[in-house]
């Protein structure tokens, strides 16, 4: 990530590109690219959010939502402008959101609604920041890592080298040999992407945005509008919570359980292209899932997804029979068909006759596959259960 700072007189434009990447685990990524002070007006590209608010003195930020997508953006922002006072505001924070149980695995989702040169630059933005990650001296303390494994398909996609294919590392078509141990699939993909442990990346995410001057705040928002008489601009990345924050009833509720396995032997990923079956090595314990149910809102860990899970990954990975059950998890990701990344330019303060810069940065879990990295807490719940007898 780049920025600058310029400093024009006591009187600024701030222009903000937050630069929303799609599909997959590229929520991760759902940050800006570049914050700059000066009096122009920087071009809008279709993926950029563009910001212009006029502003006397120090201006201050506030971030709505303490998933990835609100930390990403916060760090962003406050490393980027260091001038800018920035304030994170969530009512849950790591190890309680609903990113902290996300499977945290990069895959791409096509888009209809979007060119494919589009999402091949949000990928590859994504890829190579995350690798940087994983090859660095943090990769332990970040939880980010090189993961190898295989997508299989039960049919043969019309697309069998995706847009993304020269983007991941050693992309290649599975081998007759290799799809002997899948008999019930008829096509596959071995390649090498990136896997994230997000309770490790939630903290190491806050630490940095602490050293670049940021402030936290654990607290809950019922009103955007509160938050207009102590900020210029507020960004809302709360995920579900828009549902009340932005009145956006088309956020809805996907349901996600997934189980983490003591399974140490276990060292590449095995993937249904649906999405839906998924066997995910980490560095603390195999993640393996999952569900993704619309709608439901139910926070409980059900026996009956546990034993679907368990029976649709041992089929493609046996050896899990063996392997024991550390913990299971369910969590909310924010569904919306298409992620809301825009400004809402017009919000009054209720005492002082101005108005203040909102922007809205959710909707991310709602694409096919894997739970996603993107969702903020907005007051969205999740749940961690020590199966019994441990």
């Amino acid at each position: 990530m780049r920025g600058n700072y310029r400093e024009s007189g006591d009187s600024d434009q701030i222009s903000a590109q937050l630069i929303y990447k799609h599909g997959g685990w590229t929520q991760l990524m759902a940050t800006c690219s570049s914050f700059t002070v000066r009096r122009e007006t920087l071009p809008v590209r279709r993926e950029q959010v563009d910001l212009n608010i006029r502003v006397m003195g120090g201006v201050r930020v506030v971030v709505v939502g303490a998933g990835v997508v609100g930390f990403s953006t916060a760090v962003c922002i406050a490393e980027n402008l260091p001038h800018v006072s920035v304030t994170l505001l969530g009512e849950k924070f790591s190890p309680e959101t609903t990113s902290d149980g996300a499977a945290g695995i990069l895959f791409a989702n096509h888009n209809p609604d979007v060119p494919v040169e589009q999402q091949r630059r949000w990928f590859k933005s994504s890829f190579d920041h995350l690798r940087l990650i994983a090859q660095s001296e943090d990769a332990p303390e970040a939880g980010v890592m090189l993961s190898s494994g295989w997508q299989i398909f039960r049919d043969v996609p019309e697309d069998k080298t995706p847009y993304w294919s020269d983007l991941v590392l050693g992309f290649r078509i599975m081998t007759e040999r290799e799809m002997v141990r899948f008999p019930e699939h008829r096509f596959g993909q071995a390649f090498t992407t990136i896997k994230c442990e997000c309770s490790r990346y939630l903290p190491w995410l806050e630490k940095r945005f602490r050293r670049a001057g940021g402030q936290v705040d654990q607290r809950r928002v019922d009103n955007l509008q509160d938050l207009s008489g102590s900020f210029d601009v507020i960004v809302n990345c709360s995920g579900l919570g828009s549902r009340s924050l932005a009145a956006d009833v088309s956020v809805q509720p996907v349901r996600g359980q997934v189980l983490n396995m003591e399974a140490p032997w276990l060292q590449h990923f095995i993937r249904d292209g649906d999405g839906l079956t998924y066997i995910y090595p980490g560095m603390q314990g195999v993640t393996v899932g999952g569900t993704r149910q619309g709608g439901d809102w139910n926070l409980r860990v059900e026996d009956n997804d546990t034993r679907g899970i368990l029976k649709r990954c041992s089929s493609l990975e046996p050896s899990l029979a063996r392997a024991r059950i550390l913990s299971s998890w369910v969590g909310l990701r924010p569904g919306r068909r298409t992620p809301r990344v825009e400004v809402e330019r017009e919000v009054e303060v209720k005492k002082g006759g101005r108005s203040v810069t909102v922007v809205h940065n959710y909707g991310h879990g709602g694409g096919r596959g894997d739970p996603r990295l993107g969702d903020g807490d907005g007051g969205a719940g999740a749940r961690e259960e020590e199966p019994p007898g441990t």
